[in-house]
């Protein structure tokens, strides 16, 4: 099969052929700048991607019954460097719920599976995305057919032999790098499509829960019941962007000191529905408790991400054991330094098909897996690595093909925490601002405002400066006429940290509150012992913390960090 990249490289072929489908989508990718064409049936889409396309836009019942032995002999017979996009439109999920997908899956190859109904951007970011990584194929293999091309030319020339191949080697490592990081960013585009599915999702929630709000003489049950949706969703909204932080390695770890043994119990309880039944699930703790301190949530996270690794590899059937262990020293893992200080492991060893020497080595890269296509993102060992540096520590692997794979996490061990610290601290019950005078520094306008609005409702008396200049400024040299600095950690100029820092100095006894969505200084570095309200609040969480640090006042600002 011969193709040229050529302008029709760049078209998407429309095969919709029942109602108004195809033409609707073609007016919506051309709206959007992307040349489409639409094909009658099977036997004319094979001819034109014969012809040379850059994606395929394909509904379900086009090719439930149809006859796809030429399409799919025309996919088997694609070179080495082509992998052909599919988009199906389909009304019953993917491979994982549609036994249709799940076949069409095998033939197609490169699909993606797209539910209807659908929101027009992200089908438009799929479509877009799907071109590019075709695109990038184009160049690929322009470039392996002038290296090709250069090889032969090399043969010819004895006399500098060595020289040019070795430039010919470094030339073909650079192609196929280039390959490897467009398979990743096409990745990252299902990814973003995912994402965008899921918030168009979420909005569509809260924006139809707003317009029932608005209705005048709604019910009082009814309008509780939205109430409660719209918060729901936004706690979902929330946990959907940590998710993501964490896939990211940028996440703000919220530590807190814990006994491992307790805690391995209760998620070796819910394993057993995360791997299923055929799978027996074992759990080895030493009697003496074991504490370790870092963010529980994530740690949690990672050994279910661990353990639906360990299933996949399993096939649903077969044994997985969690051992612990305390006081124990980490070896060199990967080249890095071992250490002599007391670690606490925790190991998840799996009978199931192993893992190749050669793949060992990325097993831990983002957007890498060696499952089948459709079946892992690459996020999930991503994540429990990032945790396990972020938290001191470090993960290491050892597996034999045919013979199993034990993770073993490497966390710093540390001593018990006092009785009086057992517990998190509560936060304290009086709400009411009482006329206190609030600093907000925040330089997002909407924010800001509504930042202002929420403290003056709960009889808090404001004032907003919208950088922390501003708010040094206002602020003066010598006395504070304010009880306390709520203030925004990413702003321009001088941050959130640096004036709290600042403020530390200045005004040893004045509160000071951050808050924060996201920010990698305090992914990176903490929060430097100031109180923190992560992003999105509610108000009563708000008035809560701002009640609690301003009744210490008289005392130096807190250092101790609510997360």
């Amino acid at each position: 099969m011969t193709q040229s990249a050529s302008a029709f490289s760049e078209h998407v072929l429309i095969l919709a052929p029942h109602g108004r489908d195809a033409e609707l989508a073609r007016v919506l990718l051309s709206d959007a700048g992307l040349a489409a064409l639409i094909v009658a049936d099977l036997p004319e889409l094979v001819r034109r991607l014969a012809a040379v396309a850059g994606a395929v836009l394909l509904t379900e019942e086009a090719v439930r019954t149809a006859d796809l032995i030429p399409l799919k002999h025309w996919i088997s017979e694609q070179p080495a460097w082509s992998d052909m996009p599919f988009i199906l439109l389909t009304r019953q999920g993917g491979a994982d719920r549609n036994p249709t997908a799940a076949r069409l899956s095998r033939i197609l190859g490169n699909v993606s599976f797209f539910e209807r109904p659908f929101h027009p951007t992200t089908l438009i970011s799929v479509i877009a995305t799907a071109l590019r990584g075709r695109r990038r194929q184009y160049e690929a293999r322009a470039r392996m057919e002038e290296l090709h091309n250069r090889e032969i030319q090399l043969r010819e020339l004895n006399a500098t032999l060595e020289s040019r191949i070795a430039e010919a080697i470094d030339e073909r490592a650079m192609a196929e790098e280039a390959l490897r990081q467009s398979q990743k960013m096409e990745a990252v585009g299902q990814l973003t499509g995912g994402v965008a599915h899921d918030f168009n999702n979420l909005l569509t929630i809260i924006r139809s829960s707003v317009d029932f709000l608005r209705r005048p003489n709604l019910a009082e049950e009814r309008r509780r019941r939205y109430m409660d949706a719209v918060s729901d969703t936004v706690d979902r909204a929330a946990k959907l962007t940590g998710q993501l932080l964490a896939f990211a390695r940028r996440q703000a770890l919220k530590p807190e000191t814990f006994e491992v043994g307790a805690c391995l119990r209760d998620v070796a309880d819910m394993l057993d529905t995360v791997t299923g039944a055929r799978i027996s699930v074992t759990l080895e703790t030493p009697d003496e408790p074991c504490f370790i301190r870092c963010d529980r949530s994530q740690f949690e996270t990672a050994l279910v991400n661990m353990a639906v690794n360990a299933r996949d590899a399993m096939d649903g059937a077969g044994s997985l054991v969690l051992r612990m262990a305390g006081n124990q020293p980490m070896p060199p893992i990967r080249g890095h330094a071992g250490s002599r200080a007391h670690f606490v492991t925790v190991s998840l060893t799996d009978s199931g098909c192993g893992i190749a020497a050669d793949q060992l080595g990325r097993i831990f890269e983002p957007f890498f897996t060696t499952k089948e296509v459709g079946k892992g993102t690459g996020l999930g060992l991503s994540q429990v690595f990032g945790f396990a540096k972020q938290s001191g520590g470090d993960i290491d692997v050892m597996s034999t093909l045919g013979a199993g794979t034990t993770f073993t996490l490497y966390l710093p061990q540390t001593a018990a925490p006092d009785a009086a610290q057992a517990g998190p601290e509560m936060l304290g019950g009086e709400t009411d601002g009482a006329g206190r005078r609030v600093l907000v520094v925040e330089d997002n306008v909407e924010v800001g405002r509504f930042a202002t609005q929420i403290l003056q409702d709960l009889g808090y008396a404001t004032e907003w400066a919208t950088n922390a200049e501003d708010a040094l400024e206002r602020l003066g040299g010598e006395e504070a006429d304010f009880d306390a600095v709520f203030s925004d950690v990413v702003m321009p100029g001088m941050g959130g940290i640096a004036l709290a820092k600042t403020l530390r100095g200045r005004f040893p006894n004045l509160p000071v509150l951050l808050t924060s969505g996201y920010s990698h200084v305090l992914a990176e570095e903490g929060s430097h012992g100031f109180e923190l309200l992560h992003k999105p609040y509610s108000a009563d969480q708000l008035s809560r913390m701002l009640a609690r640090i301003c009744g210490r006042r008289g005392s130096p600002a807190p250092v101790m960090s609510t997360v």
